[in-house]
């Protein structure tokens, strides 16, 4: 039997590796403006960014995300996967090298404004490849696994910017060595990204014909096409009669308002602690080492148990929750309200659930890149909410952003459970209609799979849970 079929990592893992450094880059970016918002003075004074401005260089970001993410998923679809990640690799890197000849307010905003448009295509892509590449099973953990490369780019991002920014005698400014360094390292991978990943299972070179052969028979057990490069409007249809995918959306936007708020003013509130600058710097190290290994334990558990996903999804919501509570109440000992600060970081996991869930649970490709694409635009519109509901006036507790950052999390909790029972409830509904779940029943849902029906149209199609 060939190692590929024995253990399908040596074969499917290199692409997810390629998504793991792709995505672990691109955090890193996302980190290094929090360290700008620490000890970016100079920054503000050579751009001019007083009062509201320099918030709004970090808000643009997330307008230019939410322009382009329903797009990007919608080219996706229609190209090669690894060829449009990598030129998204190298547009991203580009921006963000021209950043350093920012000299105003209006020549940044424009900047962050078109790259937070490349930046939406590149999560999809790390779905879209773990979802052609591994099965139901195989994919929680996997996935898992590239998020959790976020906890480790906030370590190093925090460690890089913390020495970039002591940097002394050199032509340019601290804050743009930041970006020009993270940007050649972005541009660097996005050479080897196109070298390294197969846009397939079928293109990949480095199978042999029979190794593919294997490979797609394993992945025809999620009971879904690999991709089909048409756009078919009743699927499109379909995705928005579709309950769950508004339940999606909802998570979405959940999830953007809690990281926005999180990723935005973390700095500010472990200050408001009363903890100087450099400190602070330092203090957020903890945070990726938190999310790292609170998400890849995740994977482990949704691999090793399951049906398990929808009760990880609201476990996870639980610390952040509790976290927020110790901030709006605890006065007293600011060692504490640090450590209910770094619990907020562990969103990446509800956010990395609800990725695996819709690979899983949405079929047909159409189907699949409407939900995907609705999904970052509600993500993206609830990071513009989340770092707007922090008023100046309210620190260093910010009441009004604690109760919204609540809110949020106590609706994911129902959400989870009310996609739980959902699911159940069309699993029980088909099994009654269909009997006993056969193997004959199974190989057809294999064949419907294939032939690109979705969730709704394959019968034989049964919910992850």
């Amino acid at each position: 039997m060939c190692p590929a079929y024995r253990h399908p990592d040596p074969t499917q893992g290199r692409s997810a590796h390629h998504a793991c450094a792709s995505y672990h880059l691109h955090a890193s970016i996302s980190r290094q403006i929090e360290f700008e918002l620490c000890v970016g003075v100079l920054f503000k004074e050579d751009l001019g960014l007083t009062g509201q401005r320099y918030s709004w260089v970090a808000a643009i970001f997330n307008f230019g995300y939410l322009f382009w993410a329903f797009p990007s998923n919608w080219i996706l679809q229609k190209v090669p996967i690894a060829k449009y990640t990598s030129l998204m690799l190298v547009i991203w890197a580009v921006i963000l090298i021209c950043h350093i000849g920012a000299t105003n307010y209006g020549g940044m905003l424009a900047l962050r404004f078109i790259l937070g448009m490349f930046e939406a295509g590149i999560s999809p892509t790390c779905m879209m490849i773990c979802g052609m590449f591994y099965s139901k099973k195989d994919q929680p953990f996997r996935m898992c696994t590239f998020l959790s490369c976020n906890g480790i780019a906030t370590v190093l991002g925090a460690l890089l910017g913390f020495g970039l920014g002591h940097a002394k005698n050199t032509s340019l400014k601290s804050w743009k060595l930041i970006f020009l360094t993270i940007g050649l390292l972005n541009l660097v991978w996005a050479v080897g990204f196109f070298l390294l990943t197969p846009d397939s299972p079928a293109s990949a070179k480095f199978l042999t014909e029979r190794e593919k052969t294997i490979l797609i028979k394993h992945i025809s057990e999620n009971d879904q096409g690999v991709k089909d490069q048409r756009f078919l409007w009743p699927q499109a249809l379909e995705a928005l009669k579709d309950v769950q995918v508004y339940i999606f959306i909802l998570i979405a936007l959940g999830c953007g308002v809690i990281n926005g708020g999180t990723s935005n003013f973390q700095s500010a509130l472990i200050r408001g602690f009363g903890f100087g600058p450099l400190p602070t710097t330092a203090l957020q190290m903890p945070t990726g080492a938190i999310e790292f290994v609170v998400v890849f334990t995740c994977g482990i558990i949704a691999l090793k148990v399951p049906n398990t996903r929808c009760i990880i999804f609201c476990g996870l919501c639980v610390p952040g929750l509790a976290g927020l509570i110790g901030i709006h109440l605890i006065h007293d000992n600011r060692w504490a309200s640090v450590g209910c600060t770094w619990l907020q970081y562990i969103i990446g996991g509800p956010v990395i659930l609800s990725w695996i869930l819709i690979n899983a649970n949405i079929a047909g490709t159409t189907k699949k890149t409407v939900t995907s694409g609705l999904w970052f635009m509600f993500y993206a519109a609830g990071n513009i909410t989340g770092a707007n509901i922090f008023f100046a006036k309210e620190k260093p507790r910010y009441t009004s952003a604690m109760i919204g950052l609540m809110t949020s999390y106590a609706g994911m909790i129902a959400l989870g459970v009310l996609y739980y029972f959902l699911c159940k409830w069309r699993n029980v509904k088909r099994e009654r209609e269909q009997g006993e779940y056969t193997e004959e029943i199974k190989k057809q849902a294999m064949v419907d799979g294939f032939a690109g029906l979705t969730d709704f149209q394959n019968r034989g199609f049964r919910y992850s849970l």
